[in-house]
């Protein structure tokens, strides 16, 4: 067993648990009831469901290779890099956004980021 997997596929796990139950309430319900127009509203719908099925995938595949006899480095590695990229996007957005606490802001990255490191260092 690998422990930096598994340790980076349950934090991917509870990330994507709290991605469904509090982004579900905070972000998509205000988004659905809100005055945007109908066609990009459905379209950040399905952005919405497609980051949660990613999320799903990519933990589901870190927490299987975390017990994989010889887990495959290509597949840790691509998930890896889409979560220091998915990090790396909330810190851009968040940095360049005028608010007081910026970082604290879109707190996601602070989840993302360790899946990342951790996935990296499981990749070895």
């Amino acid at each position: 067993m690998n422990g930096w997997l598994l340790t980076a596929g349950g934090i991917g796990a509870a990330t994507t648990v709290i991605h469904i139950l509090a982004g579900g309430r905070s972000i998509v319900r205000p988004l659905l009831g809100s005055e945007v127009a109908v066609e990009p509203k459905r379209t950040l719908h399905v952005v919405w469901h497609m980051v949660t099925a990613d999320l799903l995938l990519s933990s589901g595949a870190l927490l299987a290779l975390a017990f994989a006899a010889a887990p495959s480095t290509a597949l840790v590695l691509f998930i890896a890099a889409q979560f220091f990229a998915y990090a790396a996007v909330f810190l851009i957005v968040t940095l360049t956004a005028d608010w007081r606490r910026p970082l604290l802001q879109l707190p996601q990255w602070m989840l993302l980021l360790p899946v990342a490191i951790l996935a990296l260092i499981g990749s070895r």
